[in-house]
């Protein structure tokens, strides 16, 4: 696994239902892994690997990324394709060591891991089971670069976003909702009162999400 990675793995056998959990600009492998024993009760196997784009916040403290963010803001897709392919090998390497439900594998993603979980997501939906996105977009090149597809209709996916966020503003999540809608994804969409963040209402919202839309649901069928 090439990827250096955080990992919460409950007591027991397994296959256990699975979040690969990618995080947003700047924070790293740790970041999301306080939400583990949270969601689905502790009950998920929750894998975080962290971006590969180092890069300085302050004297002697790294923040990571995705891929490089630049003065225009715009996607390098070569940088961009580099990073999917290391979460598509992280994934797979992780399916061979970890118990893993293959049936239950749900990508979540906050800012600019969000945009990851979305790419990954709408391109292979077969392999997944759910998608959230949280403070996070959908940028116009990756979309327009996911193929239409079978497999997206009624897939579920949950997006979060704060009306106050200063980085990424809620009009933003508004359009994702609106693409998404447009490939026939059942969209779960919800704004809070908060920045960018994870306030404990959006975090009580995923928690009820992940249980009634995607793994119980599975168990009934």
């Amino acid at each position: 696994m090439d990827l250096l990675y955080t990992a919460h793995v409950p007591p027991g056998e397994g296959p256990f239902p699975t979040i690969l959990a990618l995080h947003g600009w700047g924070a790293n492998a740790h970041d999301l892994m306080g939400l583990a024993p949270i969601l689905h009760g502790g009950g998920a196997l929750v894998l975080s690997p962290q971006g590969p784009v180092a890069f300085e916040i302050a004297q002697g403290l790294l923040g990571f990324g995705w891929w490089p963010i630049t003065e225009t803001r715009e996607i390098d897709p070569a940088e961009f394709e580099k990073a999917s392919q290391a979460i598509e090998s992280f994934l797979a390497a992780a399916s061979e060591r970890y118990p893993i439900d293959p049936r239950k594998i749900v990508v979540m993603g906050f800012s600019q891991g969000g945009v990851m979980a979305y790419d990954l997501v709408l391109r292979n939906p077969s392999r997944f089971a759910g998608l959230v996105a949280m403070s996070s977009w959908l940028p116009g090149p990756v979309d327009q670069g996911i193929p239409a597809q079978d497999g997206l209709e009624n897939f579920p996916a949950l997006v979060l976003h704060g009306t106050q966020d200063p980085m990424i503003p809620v009009e933003r999540a508004q359009e994702a909702r609106e693409q998404l809608l447009a490939r026939g994804v059942n969209v779960h969409y919800r704004e809070f009162e908060m920045e960018h963040e994870i306030r404990p209402e959006a975090l009580r919202e995923l928690v009820v999400w992940l249980e009634e839309k995607v793994f119980n649901l599975i168990q009934l069928a």
